[in-house]
């Protein structure tokens, strides 16, 4: 927004000049408006007396400011974000006093109340740079301090914050408390935390390596606590500090352990030092999960504690290094979770449903460095992406595997102890794992963290007539898509280069052969791999195996191919692969050939049909579903489109009643199948099934997939207004009012897109939460002429929508709304469209440009898709 940015310039200038010993700040929670009392007292020092600094804040006014014992006038001094202070003391003590807002899009202090009984909770999300929201502060990561808290709120709350909670004291006004806060260890603005509200909570102890028994709270509202499975969450915190205090050989660093479930929530957690925040919506199940759900939880408990290390403990000096803490945690996550949980096949999960995504966003024209340069926080915004996670986390797999885990983890030891209550940067993190490896990492860094793009792997065989190899190498390719972006449109600005080097990769190779036990493999090697072609004289002589595998173990940050052989005879075996990760590697394979126009769109579908219903892992099935119905609604032709969906909901219904009864299976399947039910047949046995009137063996219509069948059913036309208002009798929650939304903006009339596009896009008083489901609603459509007007107005508005809606409400609308199913419009050249509106925009606000230049790439993707 602008007046709320900040540069790496000036936050290096006032690192230089400012060292922040605490702060003090009493946050009144107590009244019913839109705003919050907030008095903050922050003692620094200045290294050259009689220079000036700035606070950030974010306020809708500022009634004081006191300088060393003297006012200042705020009209004079506060200005958009930031609260200017001259002549500045060697030492120094500022008091502000000041009204903040609360929040309904998840930024800086959110407040909700709760539709079953009115009861208020409130909780704060300050990363990137939102503590300035709540209270004024020098937002940058590397001005550490210490904190102290003291909350004023109703008596019958519960008020958490990164330090224990204090027994509170009551005031004389009636149902008023005060909680205050022990002093927080060093640590950035942007970790701290405040949840308040009449929150149920569940305690446990873990007993750390040091002797210390470590409080462990669950958290979630009232109305949420029947469905709080606590045991399971306590259990998988358990087993993260268990693995992560033996891989660091560092205890857990602070006093206690809380983890709070909220509402309304935009991102998947917080790892807020000890009071972490989660997704209530995503992670509270109040009706059967998906196991994928269920794993993708787990991940994400596991995810938040490696920050308490990484990221928390040992902090980034600037934004540039985000991608490290994602990276790192996002690694160490799944890697406790395939040691030392129940989900040992968190690996599998990790390509399924982030690393294709990665590869995914690394072929877009708005791919980056995975050190990508970070001028300010706009920067910030646009670079939290895939690229960011899952790239990252991939090619420290790939460092591990090359350095060798103990001389990996030995080196992260060193570094979190050298650098513990401070910050870091990446070149000292590498100089850690350098010295503990013996590896010179410098070329490993340039190619791999400051080159962006991705290299195609494939495997040229030499057959001999007997049966065996004459000659296998490797090739590495550079894909052709990043051929095409300096064709696209870029008045003012520089064309779009993307030049992947052909790097280093350290591979297994596996021949599998087909046993009484499935597809598995008769022999491994291991092989460094470089440049455009490298030759494995290995398997000079070796016998062809029945499937060759290049990249086994999922080691390489590479795009895979089978050779000839193996593609042909593909859709015979690919159920039979008994190592459900190398089906995931070929799954991969297989998604990307397809939109490389290797294979058709036709052949992709066949497989998945015919093989899917073999599969094991319940992520790998989620990614393969959604990747189906892509497919069909984008990628196949309009002559071919309506035979497609019509077969593919046949065949996923015959796969769920062919499921065991009441698994993981029957019900991903069934769920698809409704989603993509087409014909009257098939859209009134969803109506059946939803009604009652029907049943599959096993599957349980609860409130969830009540929901999720109505919509599909209203998008079609079968189920109106009137239904939903009476499902919505039966779950008056704000769950049930959010899917409600969801469900009348996928009424079937120009009317209720209009009405929906109006409320999710036009209307700034919507939550986040309801914005979300009202974008799902309003995008499900069986004619994308319905949506032909939006995708003018589309264009007409997002500017403005940039301009004046919170980041991740304004991306919200960018991404989601783009227009992308008018690709199947004739009446409409989106492509066109989209290049009139980049040519227009020019060099004004290039991360909105780099948002709609992504989803522009997808549209040529479809239409080449098409074409196959």
């Amino acid at each position: 927004m602008p007046g709320y940015n900040l540069t790496r310039i000036e936050a290096a200038a006032r690192a230089e000049l400012i060292t922040v010993h605490g702060y003090d700040i009493t946050l009144d929670l107590r009244a019913e408006s839109e705003t919050f009392d907030s008095l903050t007292r922050i003692e620094f020092a200045c290294s050259v007396p009689g220079a000036g600094t700035f606070l950030d804040y974010i306020a809708e006014s500022v009634r004081k400011v006191e300088l060393n014992g003297v006012e200042l006038n705020p009209a004079e001094v506060f200005e958009d974000s930031r609260i200017h202070l001259k002549n500045l003391a060697a030492e120094n003590t500022v008091i502000i006093h000041g009204d903040s807002a609360y929040s309904h899009t998840g930024e800086g202090l959110h407040r909700f109340t709760d539709p079953v009984d009115s009861q208020t909770y409130i909780y704060s999300q300050c990363e990137v740079a939102d503590a300035r929201r709540i209270f004024p502060n020098f937002e940058q990561p590397d001005l550490k301090s210490r904190f102290v808290f003291h909350i004023i709120a109703p008596a019958h709350w519960t008020v958490i914050s990164n330090q224990p909670t204090p027994e509170p004291t009551l005031l004389d006004t009636p149902d008023s408390a005060r909680w205050d806060f022990g002093v927080t260890p060093i640590m950035s603005t942007y970790l701290i935390a405040v949840i308040a509200g009449p929150y149920q909570r569940w305690d446990d102890i873990y007993v750390s390596t040091d002797g210390r028994q470590i409080p462990m709270g669950v958290f979630v509202r009232t109305s949420m606590a029947q469905y709080m499975d606590h045991e399971e969450i306590f259990d998988i915190t358990r087993r993260g500090f268990e693995f992560f205090e033996s891989a660091f050989g560092v205890p857990y660093p602070y006093e206690k352990y809380d983890q709070a479930f909220v509402p309304q929530y935009n991102a998947g957690a917080m790892e807020n030092i000890g009071a972490v925040t989660l997704t209530e919506d995503r992670y509270i199940f109040r009706s059967k999960p998906v196991e994928a759900i269920v794993a993708m939880r787990a991940n994400t408990i596991l995810h938040e504690q490696a920050h308490m290390w990484f990221g928390d403990l040992v902090t980034m000096k600037w934004w540039n290094d985000l991608w490290l803490n994602e990276s790192f945690a996002e690694y160490m996550a799944h890697l406790a979770a395939a040691s030392n949980t129940r989900w040992t096949d968190a690996w599998t999960d990790f390509l399924a449903s982030r690393k294709l995504v990665g590869y995914q966003q690394d072929q877009l024209p708005t791919t980056h460095p995975i050190m990508a340069e970070i001028h300010d926080l706009a920067d910030v915004e646009v670079n939290f992406d895939m690229i960011t996670y899952a790239k990252g986390a991939s090619v420290i797999k790939q460092l591990v595997a090359w350095v060798g885990q103990e001389a990996f983890l030995a080196g992260v030891a060193n570094y979190l102890n050298k650098y513990a209550w401070g910050n870091a940067t990446l070149e000292d993190f590498l100089g850690e794992i350098e010295a503990a490896s013996g590896r010179d990492l410098k070329r490993w860094s340039k190619v791999w963290l400051e080159e962006a793009g991705v290299t195609t792997l494939r495997p040229i065989v030499v057959e001999r007539a007997e049966g065996i190899y004459e000659k296998v190498s490797i090739a590495q390719e550079i894909p052709d898509v990043y051929s095409r972006f300096s064709s696209i449109p870029h008045r003012d600005l520089p064309p779009i280069i993307v030049e992947p080097s052909l790097r280093p990769h350290h591979i297994s190779i596996s021949g599998y052969v087909l046993s009484a036990e499935g597809l598995i493999p008769a022999w491994t090697l291991e092989a460094d791999i470089d440049g455009a072609c490298t030759d494995i004289p290995e398997l000079t002589g070796q016998v062809i195996p029945d499937l060759l595998i290049i990249n086994d173990s999922d080691l390489a940050y590479a795009k895979l191919r089978l050779d000839e052989g193996g593609q042909r005879i593909l859709p015979q075996i690919l159920c039979r692969i008994a190592d459900p990760l190398t089906r995931a590697l070929v799954w991969g394979s297989l998604w990307d050939s397809m939109r490389d126009g290797e294979i058709s769109t036709g052949t992709y579908v066949d497989i998945v049909l015919k093989s899917i219903g073999r599969e094991t892992s319940s992520t790998t099935i989620q990614s393969l579903l959604a990747r189906l119905r892509t497919t069909i609604l984008l990628y196949i032709s309009a002559e071919f489109r309506e035979e497609a969906q019509v077969n593919a909901a046949v065949e996923l219904l015959n796969h769920a009643k062919q499921a065991e009864p009441g698994s993981d299976q029957e019900l991903q399947f069934f769920k698809a199948f409704a989603g993509l039910a087409c014909t009257p047949a098939q859209l009134e046995l969803v109506a059946q099934v939803f009604d009652g009137v029907e049943q599959l063996d096993g599957l349980v219509v609860d409130t969830e997939l009540r929901w999720e069948l109505l919509t599909y059913l209203v998008a079609a036309g079968i189920k109106s207004e009137a239904d939903i208002e009476a499902e919505l009798a039966l779950d008056t929650t704000l769950s049930g009012l959010e899917r409600a939304a969801g469900a009348r903006a996928a009424i079937p009339t120009i009317e209720a897109k209009r009405q929906a596009w109006r409320t999710g896009v036009l209307d700034d008083t919507i939550s986040n939460a309801t914005q979300r489901y009202l974008i799902q609603g309003f995008i499900r459509v069986d004619d994308p002429a319905l949506l032909r007007e939006f995708a003018i107005e589309y264009f007409a508005q997002i500017e403005e929508t940039w301009a004046t809606r919170t980041r991740q409400m304004a991306q919200n609308i960018i991404n989601s709304l783009f227009p992308i199913r008018s690709v199947n419009d004739p009446e409409i050249d989106i492509l066109h469209m989209t290049d009139l509106w980049l040519d227009r925009l020019g060099a004004r606000t290039p991360a909105l440009r780099r948002l709609v230049l992504a989803s522009r790439e997808e549209v040529i993707c479809a239409r080449a898709a098409q074409r196959t």
